[in-house]
């Protein structure tokens, strides 16, 4: 038994000084403009749904569904997202900003969020998204405005005529 901990114990250090000198070596790409390998995307995407799973609000917006309210979303999203994540025109319209990110934002009219629930939405607008460009909003947005852009993002596949409007007039 002493023999197996002293391996076992010995293929921990082992790799760990492996992973150390590899992360020393500059074979693990920094820079915005690499592609990523397939073991950051899963370690990347696996922890964030673990942790919207158990941090991210639980049930409804609590911010109600009128025609105001989204506009107001809309234009959150206009002054705040857009920049980054595009308009009604959807990928044609990353920014250079946008273009330049890693991992590259997604360009939401495209590649919406309206099959997450709300609480997933303010979660990541909220506290932002760790090694990406997405910034907490915490200390600028205050959570009725965070909720009032989730909103938008939830229902922004079938606004109504005067929400769509203003949609296709936001610019980035």
């Amino acid at each position: 038994m002493k023999y197996f901990l002293a391996g076992v114990l010995t293929t921990l250090v082992a790799l760990l000084a492996g992973g150390y000198l590899l992360l020393q070596s500059g074979r693990i790409p920094a820079n915005a403009d690499g592609k990523p390998s397939r073991l950051e995307l899963w370690m990347a995407r696996t922890s964030l749904r673990a942790t919207l799973r158990h941090q991210a609000p639980k049930g409804p917006d609590p911010v109600s569904l009128t025609n105001a309210n989204l506009i107001a979303g809309i234009r959150l999203y206009g002054e705040h997202c857009a920049i980054c994540h595009g308009t009604a025109q959807g990928t044609a319209s990353a920014s250079p900003v946008a273009n330049g990110e890693y991992p590259r934002p997604p360009q939401l009219a495209s590649d919406g969020v309206e099959d997450d629930p709300p609480g997933y939405s303010f979660w990541k607008i909220k506290h932002g998204i760790r090694l990406t460009g997405m910034p907490s909003f915490k200390g600028t947005l205050t959570d009725q405005q965070i909720w009032t852009i989730a909103l938008f993002l939830k229902h922004m596949n079938a606004l109504p005529p005067t929400a769509e409007h203003a949609w296709q007039q936001v610019r980035n």
